[in-house]
């Protein structure tokens, strides 16, 4: 179990299929991952597509994970004024402990997401900037890696067969949650979650390597190099649905 205290997902629906493209997902308006995200139309593909681009602007993709469609939003909050909202810029002193993380998609049913009850889910931050976005030699650092059971759903609808609250059970870590530590004068540093599933959507417990070091997460790495979370995703058969990320640097610079 966690050493860290942290409290347990909250998903609002989620379909677990190799290989498909999902859906886009929208927030309830007091649950915005960023400013200016939706335009009150419900337009999800909209959503969706605005994540990808700011993904690409930050060049998380394709550095750090290829191109996907999210399906789902995640939040990451260390409080209630320190949250992950696609590429703000937080300080390191308020990352100490690891942050809640929940993940929402669409309050409607209308594109029939029906949620997989007992697929484990997978978070995991990583750092692809160490010690530096010019000199990325360490990249990628493994910061945490932590794993959840749907424990209970819950329907808004109660002639709808598809949850659209899904609660997990406490969460396992597999890597520590180590805080975002950039060294001095390295600027900004990209601090990435990724939420996966399992591609084949099984509902059995999983079986996670953890990373034999931080530093390229354990593997081997020739000079100019990089390795990280998606080669240990794909080795441990997950495919992402969400992601979000901050920037933070040392204050010497």
């Amino acid at each position: 179990m966690m050493a860290f205290h942290t409290k347990p997902f909250r998903l609002l629906s989620l379909w677990a299929v190799l290989g498909i493209a999902i859906a886009g997902a929208i927030l309830p308006s007091d649950q915005h991952v960023f400013s200016g995200s939706f335009d009150g139309t419900g337009n999800a593909a909209k959503v969706e597509d605005k994540i990808v681009k700011k993904l690409k602007k930050a060049e998380i993709i394709p550095t750090v994970i290829d191109e996907f469609v999210p399906s789902l939003l995640l939040h990451a909050k260390w409080s209630s004024k320190n949250k992950a909202e696609l590429g703000n810029t937080l300080k390191p002193s308020k990352l100490d402990d690891a942050p809640s993380v929940s993940l929402h998609a669409p309050s409607d049913s209308s594109s029939s997401l029906c949620t997989n009850v007992g697929v484990t889910y997978t978070v995991a931050l990583t750092d692809p900037d160490a010690p530096s976005r010019d000199d990325p030699k360490w990249s990628e650092m493994c910061h945490w890696i932590a794993t959840g059971v749907s424990a209970s759903t819950k329907s808004k609808d109660k002639n709808s067969r598809c949850p659209t609250d899904v609660h997990l059970a406490d969460l396992e870590e597999v890597m520590p949650y180590k805080a975002p530590g950039p060294p001095e004068k390295t600027g900004k540093h990209r601090y990435v979650f990724l939420a996966f599933i399992p591609a084949n959507g099984t509902t059995e417990k999983l079986h996670l390597s953890k990373p034999s070091d931080r530093q390229h997460w354990g593997y081997d790495t020739d000079d100019g190099e990089t390795k990280g979370v998606r080669e240990w995703a794909a080795e441990n058969g997950l495919v992402p649905v969400a992601a979000n990320f901050i920037y933070a640097k040392n204050k010497k610079q």
